[in-house]
């Protein structure tokens, strides 16, 4: 299975430099360090990602990790809609580092190519399984509505139950935090990807 071999080019994805790059030890402070140090032996172990800016105030980061970590890892949610909810976020906000991250371990999950690539180009899938059609769906409707129909949560509560709706609008709210933050900070995705990068939605 493969999934395009373009090699990402950063000022196809950023609308600048990094504008807050990663900070070495030895010009952190002492939160600055003891956070990073904790993201290190955490299950992440590195700081990268949305965490390189997130640095510059590290008692957030360090609140925030907290509630990445559990939605990552601890969430009622399995993997295949976890990581296709992290997609359908990082589309909505052209969140290039994340959709770089999450696009293979969604397509490793099971979620089908046709239905990703769709997803890239600002298309409602065709073909997506039935839990990720409830899950797309609050996810989109959430988006563009700031709530949802009680048709739609039905289907949600039905497919995933309350805590599982909870967990879902959680991680959408995790994922827009972390994609405003490495927006505004114009993190670049990791330098080796065979991802394809997103293309802006057409303005």
């Amino acid at each position: 299975m493969s999934y395009g071999t373009t090699r990402l080019d950063p000022t196809n994805c950023m609308a600048g430099p990094e504008r807050m790059p990663p900070l070495a030890m030895d010009a952190m402070d002492d939160a600055q360090k003891a956070a990073a140090q904790e993201l290190i032996n955490g299950p992440r172990g590195a700081v990268f990602g949305p965490f390189i800016p997130l640095m510059r105030s590290p008692e957030l980061m360090n609140r925030l990790q907290k509630v990445g970590e559990y939605i990552r890892f601890h969430s009622a949610l399995e993997t295949r809609i976890n990581e296709w909810v992290m997609l359908i976020v990082s589309r909505q906000w052209t969140q290039q580092f994340e959709w770089c991250m999450h696009y293979p371990l969604a397509l490793k999950a099971g979620v089908k190519q046709e239905v990703l690539d769709a997803l890239a180009e600002g298309r409602r899938p065709r073909g997506m399984a039935e839990d990720e059609e409830i899950a797309y769906d609050l996810c989109d409707e959430l988006a563009r509505t700031q709530g949802v129909s009680d048709e739609t949560y039905r289907r949600a509560v039905e497919r995933f139950g309350e805590r599982g709706v909870i967990d879902m609008v959680g991680l959408a709210g995790y994922f827009t935090t972390v994609s405003m933050i490495m927006n505004v900070a114009r993190t670049p995705p990791q330098k080796e990807t065979k991802v394809t990068p997103l293309s802006p939605f057409p303005r």
